[in-house]
């Protein structure tokens, strides 16, 4: 079943509707919706990607149809963006269909893509309907180490091809890796080729369990004095770490919070199922959408699962360097089987950039 026919709406027209419907409401600004499971590649470090012929993975998507009231219920409530991840999101044939109808609702979208399966006529399409912004994220900038990270022959003509057509239709393009012990070696030709087309470009490099907790990307990841040493080598990354960590350095507020950060406070994660959940990382607790609605996840099951309280004592409730750590629950659950545990390699970064900042641990 294919969405419903609406009309284009101007963003005035968007935000006079947004005032009316929401003034005075808690908004989900921006929510993240991982329209599959599914890529067209294997990355080695991938926590997600099914093969795009697993027919339990495709049965198991929220439909097309879903996906529109999903979009109808987040306007509703006075969403303004979203973010059309995946898996690799262009491989559902009804991708240009859900693409559509989120700008016409008036929604800013951001698109998270690999680039190999952009065509012209794809390019065509998103020049017409412009997105926010599109992120393609290049896993090495020679074919050699490109294709021994995706594990796909010719991925990586593909990706620079899907580089170039939305380069050329000057759409707001950005490029992004993963590091991992496969690339790393060429991280600084990967910032000097974004740099050369002009391109924003950012890295990361903490590689989670799986979701099924398969231990397959951590195989790859760096040691935390590698990935510390990234951090030094980029001089707006550690000062833009030194800013933030000594605004906000000391312990957690409210250390008997489960959750420290800003998940669930301006938005959600929807998985290719429709379970919603805090963020894309905190898959637990999570509420169906399928048999329920955006504003009862909104109003009722976002504050109750950001009610929940530790029950546990760590060393995290009184760690000075949490503005530095990327510790989280639902990063907890998949590497120990408990949300309220210490991520032993996040402890031992944090510690190393209070250290590389001159900070007291």
């Amino acid at each position: 079943m294919e969405c419903p026919a609406i009309p284009r709406m101007s963003f005035e027209d968007f935000s006079s509707r947004l005032l009316e419907k929401t003034r005075g409401k808690r908004i989900p600004w921006g929510v993240s919706i991982e329209l599959t499971a599914r890529c067209n590649l294997r990355c080695a470090h991938c926590y997600i990607s099914r093969s795009p012929e697993d027919e339990g993975a495709r049965a198991s998507e929220l439909t097309t149809s879903e996906l529109c009231r999903l979009l109808d219920e987040l306007v509703e409530e006075g969403c303004m963006g979203i973010l059309f991840t995946g898996g690799e999101s262009l491989i559902r044939s009804d991708f240009l269909d859900v693409y559509t109808y989120a700008k016409k609702k008036g929604l800013f979208v951001n698109l998270f893509t690999n680039g190999t399966t952009i065509t012209p006529e794809i390019a065509d399409y998103l020049a017409e309907w412009p997105p926010r912004s599109v992120e393609i994220t290049l896993y090495g900038r020679t074919k050699k180490t490109y294709e021994h990270v995706t594990g796909v022959k010719g991925s990586h003509a593909r990706c620079l091809r899907g580089i170039e057509l939305l380069k050329e239709r000057q759409l707001p393009l950005k490029l992004k890796t993963m590091v991992s012990t496969l690339n790393k070696h060429e991280l600084p030709d990967m910032k000097a080729f974004a740099a050369e087309n002009g391109l924003d470009f950012r890295f990361d490099f903490n590689l989670n369990k799986r979701l099924d907790r398969g231990l397959e990307p951590t195989l790859y990841r760096l040691t935390p004095e590698e990935a510390v040493d990234l951090d030094k080598t980029d001089g707006l990354r550690l000062e833009a770490l030194r800013e933030y960590s000594t605004r906000r350095f000391g312990p957690p507020a409210f250390p008997e919070n489960l959750y420290w950060c800003g998940a669930g406070l301006s938005g959600f994660h929807v998985d290719p199922c429709g379970k919603v959940s805090l963020c894309i990382n905190s898959r637990e607790p999570s509420y169906d959408f399928r048999g329920g609605s955006v504003k009862e996840a909104w109003h009722e099951f976002i504050p109750r699962a950001l009610s929940r309280k530790r029950k546990k004592t760590t060393t995290c409730q009184t760690c000075r360097l949490r503005q530095l750590c990327d510790q989280c629950p639902g990063w907890a659950q998949l590497e120990n089987g408990n949300e309220e545990l210490p991520v032993d390699y996040l402890c031992r970064i944090a510690h190393l950039r209070a250290q590389a900042l001159g900070l007291e641990p």
